[in-house]
């Protein structure tokens, strides 16, 4: 098939919603479909070859987040040529409620198009005030597809739309063995029978603050819901249940503003290494005894832990709603009341201590990515492409001028 991927936010800056679309293009390129992408881009060479620049985005608060979100008649232009050059059988849009690439798409586009609601907020004042407006691009849609229960939610109560459940994917083969960063030698005692082996590791050399246990956050280091304070506050209380804890904190922000939180006498545990390139992601779960998620709220999926079990490290996590329903409801992971630092600290003390316990959530954690495997989720949002798709392509809507 010939498919169209419209992605709404800026390539080159970390998302998941870019993550999932340059995912979802590269497991249909592999299966044999002609795949191209529209999007904005800070950096035009960071693009890869199946993808297309639709122009320079500019930051907005959006979702309880900032996203770079792209609109106006240079970017309308580029649409509809990367339309006209095409006649994709296709056009799947994602996250078509923002200000962005994919509503454009929506508008100026006519024939079988589908779309992916990734959003969960259900108090959503820009979904509350643009329902009117989105209206008559959102009826062209053939198909609707959620990433999870809550952005289905969002859809119905926000839109009055219905949606077909497909979760994101997570590309299984690109963290699966994945070893540690160089420095690290991460102690999780996990593949021994007595518990008492070194799991991920490296060769040269100790991390910082010695050869204790590690837990690893990784996500935006500056964006509340992110959790990270709740998890600092965490860490001096899981210090004294495990003296020889460690933190490593990855992610974009201002590592300084973080450093200066931190008690002076826990500064030489906590490793702040900012962001990181996507290719060392598994690397950066690999060296962690315990992968920690603190997030508070306004999450639709929980696809960094599925990154984390696809890595082979066991998770504790906020119990979010998205975060419950990936981890099998506590049984792939261990969930801790939302924004309770003392609750948190004594989950991680717990797995920190128990060697088999997490060699069970290792275990159970591969089985429950096996699902999301990217393979897998394509398939079925291939059959939804097939549902819609028809005698006549994708087509430049017949009022665009």
């Amino acid at each position: 098939m010939k498919i169209g991927l419209a992605c709404p936010y800026t390539w080159d800056v970390p998302g998941g919603v870019q993550a999932h679309v340059r995912d979802l293009a590269e497991t249909l390129l592999d299966a044999g479909h002609d795949v191209s992408v529209i999007t904005p881009v800070d950096d035009e060479s960071t693009l890869p070859p199946y993808a297309v620049d639709a122009g320079r985005a500019v930051p907005v608060p959006y979702n309880g987040s900032v996203a770079r979100l792209l609109m106006g008649p240079v970017s309308a232009a580029r649409v509809r040529r990367w339309l006209r050059e095409h006649d994709f059988d296709v056009l799947h849009a994602h996250e078509p409620t923002a200000p962005s690439v994919s509503l454009l798409a929506c508008m100026l586009a006519d024939g079988p198009l589908v779309a992916t609601f990734h959003t969960a907020n259900p108090r959503s004042r820009f979904l509350t005030a643009a329902q009117s407006a989105l209206q008559p691009s959102l009826e062209k849609l053939r198909a609707r597809i959620a990433v999870s229960e809550a952005a289905r939610r969002t859809l119905v109560e926000h839109l009055g739309a219905g949606a077909i459940l497909i979760p994101n994917g997570v590309a299984v083969r690109a963290f699966e063995g994945a070893r540690a960063l160089p420095r690290y030698r991460a102690v999780v005692g996990v593949g021994d029978s007595d518990g008492g082996a070194e799991g991920h590791g490296s060769e040269d050399g100790d991390s910082p603050g010695g050869d204790g246990p590690v837990v690893v956050f990784l996500g935006r280091i500056d964006e509340p819901r992110k959790g990270l304070d709740v998890l600092m506050a965490a860490f001096p209380l899981l210090v004294e249940q495990v003296p020889d804890a460690r933190l490593l904190v990855a992610g974009p922000g201002d590592t300084e503003a973080v450093r200066s939180r931190i008690d002076p006498s826990l500064l030489g545990r906590v490793d702040l290494i900012g962001l990181v390139p996507e290719a060392d992601k598994a690397a950066v779960f690999a060296s962690g005894s315990v992968y920690c998620a603190p997030n508070t709220g306004q999450e639709s999926f929980g696809i960094v832990l599925l990154e984390a079990m696809a890595a082979g490290t066991p998770v504790v996590a906020s119990d979010i709603d998205a975060f419950r329903r990936v981890l099998d409801d506590g049984r792939a992971g261990r969930l801790f009341g939302v924004g309770e630092p003392a609750e948190l600290a004594a989950r991680l003390a717990e797995l920190l201590r128990d060697p088999a316990e997490r060699a069970r959530l290792v275990e159970r954690g591969r089985a429950v990515v096996a699902r999301y495997d990217w393979r897998v989720v394509a398939q079925r949002i291939v059959g939804v492409y097939e549902m819609v798709s028809g005698d006549s392509p994708v087509s430049v809507a017949a009022d665009d001028t």
